[in-house]
């Protein structure tokens, strides 16, 4: 039986979900260059509120806590960045700071807690395997693997 053939299950075209952009184009300019600068300012937040962390955990537990210390930095990277991408900021504050917002992708509203904390998480993942990150070079909206994935788009901020 082919697939198309057959009444009871859509065409395959209506599973497929390409993102039309309703972003002006230069919305996207200079997007990746801000998304490295964000990604530095949230990588030093990120590890001061690790160490914070890590430190208040060693007193409280006497340093039995050093034992789950390495897990530590992606998990709170991981809930830093989807509580502010789903919050009202729609951004991290390196994003905010450099004028982005991280949005969804078909409709521009603001990313559910679900959708941010699987962009990062898939974030940190991609790192194992780095050739992922040069989905962004042939992508038209600048978009990497990870935002695909978690239907989120990055763009500068309207004025």
């Amino acid at each position: 039986m082919i697939l198309r053939d057959n009444p009871g299950i859509p065409a395959m075209s209506q599973f497929a979900t390409v993102y039309t952009a309703s972003y002006p184009r230069d919305l996207y300019a200079g997007v990746r260059t801000r998304r490295l600068f964000a990604w530095m300012l949230d990588a030093l937040i990120v590890a001061f509120l690790t160490l914070l962390v890590a430190s208040v955990l060693a007193v409280a537990t006497i340093g039995l806590s050093l034992f789950i210390l390495p897990p530590l930095f992606p998990a709170i990277a991981v809930l830093y960045h989807a509580i502010t991408v789903s919050g009202s900021g729609r951004g991290t504050i390196g994003m905010r700071a450099m004028d982005l917002e991280d949005v969804m992708s078909g409709t521009g509203a603001r990313a559910p807690f679900i959708n941010a904390a699987a962009q990062a998480l898939l974030f940190y993942l991609s790192w194992a395997f780095p050739l992922l990150f040069v989905v962004t070079l042939i992508d038209r909206e600048k978009r990497f693997l990870h935002d695909m994935l978690s239907s989120l788009v990055v763009v500068r901020r309207p004025n």
